[in-house]
């Protein structure tokens, strides 16, 4: 394998799609950095391992020696991306963005090298179009145009609102590539007409349009929804190295395979031996073990992960927990699933009756942690369910 397929097959890895393809061969021909951008409107103060897929991508741009452009989108920030949305997103102030906006350098640059990345904020240039200068923007797109993008179609459809301004964040975000000069731009596949506004803005402007890179949405602890803090299926990056630890060994063996390519650093061939492993009868629960160690190390320090599996084994022998449990999925209803109804439907107790009075005699524990509040309503996620001393299951809250 060449050097430059050997780039491409790193930089296709875990990828959902690449527009175009033909074109990033080329600009990789040409044998200069490319200039790589992420935009990040800073709509949370916090970030979460969801948040870092994109963030790794990054990072292998960087190792195959090309130029990352985070940008802070301080000014889309207060206009409010609708993406994926089925209403107009309140758009933040301006105080709310710079709060937010403190710690996203901090917490990417635990994954990018801050050596090789370039901070911008699109207020900059933003902020001196002034009216004229958006009023030419938005004569580049017809409402026709602007009604194939998915979710207004779905809004305008069903009769929903759609304010006029929300039309201009793709203008705004394609005009960010522009000002960038952007080879390549990055987002989730709920970004791509956004992403493709980018390269019809080039054009018009006589730039070599950039090639759009589309990343998948991560999956949270359940396997089903996406990595969020609302559905309460996330890992936060400044989490505790013990609960990081916890949440990656409770992720199902087929998930792990998941958060190994979109998370991790290991080569391809790294992958792919770790797979022959298991297939040829190595314990899953010990290759993910590297994944949480390598994840923890990441995000807090080696000395920290060493010591979250110390813990964790510590825990999990103190408390008797078997291997092999059996697995079991329930479905919540919009606020969650009562834990008395947890433990009976998950055939640990015969009764919500009995769930309560083993919740009272300390006989019921979670991830080998006593749990004393009978009155628990359990969210999407999963973990490990014990009743007594023998009764135990894996269940993932869906």
């Amino acid at each position: 394998m060449s050097q430059l397929e050997a780039a491409l097959a790193e930089i296709k890895r875990g990828a959902e799609e690449i527009l175009v393809e033909e074109e990033l061969v080329a600009k990789l021909k040409e044998g200069r950095p490319l200039r790589i951008k992420l935009g990040m409107d800073p709509t949370a103060p916090d970030i979460h391992l969801g948040h870092t897929v994109i963030l790794n991508k990054l990072r292998q741009f960087q190792d195959l020696g090309h130029e990352v452009l985070l940008l802070i989108g301080d000014f889309t920030a207060q206009v409010g991306d609708p993406s994926g949305k089925n209403s107009t997103r309140p758009p933040l102030t301006a105080e709310q963005v710079a709060d937010n906006a403190k710690t996203y350098a901090e917490q990417a640059f635990k994954v990018l090298d801050p050596h090789k990345t370039q901070i911008v904020y699109n207020s900059s240039w933003l902020g001196e179009l002034g009216a004229t200068g958006m009023i030419k923007l938005a004569s580049k797109l017809t409402v026709a145009r602007m009604l194939e993008r998915d979710d207004f179609k779905k809004r305008y459809g069903s009769g929903q609102s759609i304010a006029i301004h929300e039309f201009m964040y793709p203008l705004l975000q394609g005009y960010d590539s522009v000002a960038l000069k952007a080879d390549v731009e990055l987002g989730g596949t709920d970004q791509k007409f956004n992403l493709l506004m980018g390269r019809e803005l080039q054009k018009d402007a006589g730039q070599s349009p950039q090639v759009v890179l589309t990343m998948p949405l991560l999956e949270g602890l359940d396997g089903i929804k996406k990595m969020s803090k609302s559905a309460g299926n996330y890992i936060g990056v400044d989490e505790a190295p013990e609960q990081m630890f916890g949440k990656i060994m409770s992720l199902s063996d087929e998930l792990m395979w998941r958060y190994f390519e979109l998370l991790s650093r290991r080569s391809l061939d790294e992958l792919a031996g770790l797979r022959r492993q298991v297939a040829e009868g190595a314990n899953p629960r010990d290759i993910k073990i590297l994944l949480a160690k390598e994840i923890i190390t990441r995000y807090h320090s080696e000395a920290a992960a060493e010591q979250a599996h110390q813990d964790f084994v510590l825990r999990f022998q103190k408390n008797a927990i078997p291997e092999d449990l059996p697995e079991v999925t329930l479905t919540a209803g919009a606020e969650g699933i009562a834990i008395a109804n947890l433990l009976k439907d998950a055939g640990l107790v015969d009764s919500t009756s009995e769930a309560l009075r083993m919740i009272r005699q300390g006989a019921v524990k979670v991830d080998g942690d006593k749990l004393d509040d009978g009155k628990l309503v359990v969210q999407p996620g999963q973990a490990v369910y014990q009743v007594g001393k023998r009764k135990f299951a894996r269940v993932t809250v869906a």
